[in-house]
Formats: C-alpha cells, structure tokens, sequence
C-alpha cells in the first residue's frame, strides 16, 4: 500500500522515516485560515490534521494518507509560526519562565474510512534573556515552528522540563502513530515487520 505524507515539514518526514516505511510527500495545500480557533485545543488541531489529509486523500484514491498539525498554547492563547522577528520576540517572551502546551493532532485516511487523534506534551522553560532570544531569532529559524521555537535545535537549552512524548514537540508523536497504525491497519505494520524479520 502506497503511504503518503501530506506535511511539508522536514521533521516530520525524518521522524516518520524511523519507522522504515516506504512514504511519499505531498504537501497539503489546505487553506489553514479558513478554519477558526474554538478556544479547544485539541479538536482545533485534530480538524486542521484531517482537513490537511483529506485535501490530498480527494485526489489520492486507493493510499493511505497522513495529516499533521501541532500548535503551542500559552496562558490559553494560541501561538502560531510567527510571521516576523517582532512576533517570534514576543512569543519567546511569552514563553519565558513558563509552562505550556504543544498539541499535535495526527489524521490517517484510506479512502473512505479515517482516524483522527491528539498527543498532547507540557514543556517548561527556564528564564530566558533577552540576549538568549535574539541570537536564537537571528542564528535559527523560528518562522516556520508553532511557537516559534524547535526543541530539537538551539532553543533546547531553554527547556528546564518535559511532561509527555518530546518528538510531539517536534511535530509528530512516533510511539503513538505508530500504535494507532496499528489499530488503524495493522497490516502495515506486520508487513513491515515481517519483512524485517526475514531479512535477519
């Protein structure tokens, strides 16, 4: 079976990989701004992750599809990837000192059957100065992160605790997909194991 990817995110094709699946990317092409935050956020991520899969699974019958979204809220207030320096600057700051939480929502869609689910991690970060977030703006990439920040470069050093999954962090909760692919199809997954086992 044809496995699709429908994320243009770099993190998750490699975290996805580990798993030793065969997998295209498509990036979904989904319109994320029609779709308005309800102050929930786990169904907020969960619609975003089947609208992005769906979106590809319309024009690609027959193959299994999978759709991604995290977001980071802070004081119930939703950070996005900042669209400019200001706005990663004052994400950060936000952040400092604080705790929050980083929803990914996962969808998987075979033609006319789909699973939609969430992870959710805490993260706490230590007090960050200002000299700390302007070499991480300028040094790194925080554009195209929710939150403005990626846990598994620089920005790592402000994490002072973790509460859950770290690759949920990063964008796409392994263990967990993994499991739920399981349940979802589990043909893939003995497939993919046997083959491993035969090539021993």
């Amino acid at each position: 079976m044809e496995i699709i990817l429908a994320s243009q995110s770099p993190r998750r094709k490699q975290i996805l990989s580990t798993l030793g699946l065969k997998f295209k990317v498509i990036p979904s092409e989904f319109d994320e701004s029609i779709i308005k935050y309800n102050n929930i956020p786990s169904e907020y991520c969960e619609t975003l992750a089947f609208r992005k899969a769906e979106y590809i699974a319309n024009k690609q019958h027959n193959k299994l599809v999978i759709g991604a979204d995290t977001i980071v809220i802070c004081d119930n207030e939703i950070l996005q990837k900042p669209k400019n320096v200001q706005m990663a600057s004052t994400f950060l700051k936000k952040l400092s000192g604080k705790s929050h939480q980083v929803f990914t929502g996962i969808s998987f869609i075979l033609n006319h059957k789909q699973h939609t689910f969430h992870e959710s991690t805490t993260v706490k970060f230590k007090k960050l100065s200002n000299y700390e977030i302007n070499h991480y703006i300028y040094n790194f990439n925080p554009m195209d992160k929710a939150g403005g920040y990626g846990i598994q470069d620089w920005s790592s050093i402000f994490v002072k605790s973790i509460n859950g999954c770290y690759f949920n962090v990063v964008g796409f909760p392994i263990s967990r997909v993994y499991s739920e692919l399981q349940l979802f199809n589990s043909k893939i997954i003995e497939n993919l194991l046997v083959v491993k086992i035969e090539n021993m």
